[in-house]
């Protein structure tokens, strides 16, 4: 795994790199999304608010906004994606990246999850959603 990786509850990754946040989406959720058939990227000069959705993500199952895990501005895309979308699938932490920003405000990277923190918190998603259909066939 990267070293200080961070993560959103929206399953978005996150690394600064010489003074650059570069962000993608996590293997859960790639996982989750199954085979990923195309993606929408935002123009490198857009400015995105903090969870604001910048980029689409078109698979077999659905379509899925990706949420900007800080504020700043793009200042570089994965184009390479928009042929090889499957690059998200395969390598979601390297060939799989999406957008590369120039952070606003460097605090809200503090605020995100650890690998630890995100690993307990998908753990629990995923607890919670077999322990709901349980609850749900025990009702009936």
């Amino acid at each position: 795994m990267i070293e200080d990786i961070k993560f959103t509850k929206e399953h978005e990754w996150i690394v600064i790199k010489e003074g650059l946040s570069v962000m993608g989406i996590s293997d859960f959720a790639q996982r989750q999304l199954g085979d990923i058939v195309s993606i929408e990227l935002p123009k490198v000069g857009s400015i995105f608010r903090r969870m604001q959705s910048m980029a689409i993500i078109d698979s077999v199952k659905a379509s899925s906004d990706i949420y900007c895990a800080v504020s700043g501005e793009v200042v570089e895309v994965n184009e390479e994606l928009l042929e090889h979308p499957e690059w998200i699938n395969q390598s979601p932490y390297e060939l799989g990246w999406i957008v590369k920003v120039k952070p606003s405000n460097m605090e809200e990277f503090n605020d995100l999850m650890t690998t630890e923190q995100y690993n307990k918190f998908i753990g629990e998603m995923e607890g919670e959603g077999e322990g709901g259909e349980d609850d749900q066939r025990g009702g009936r």
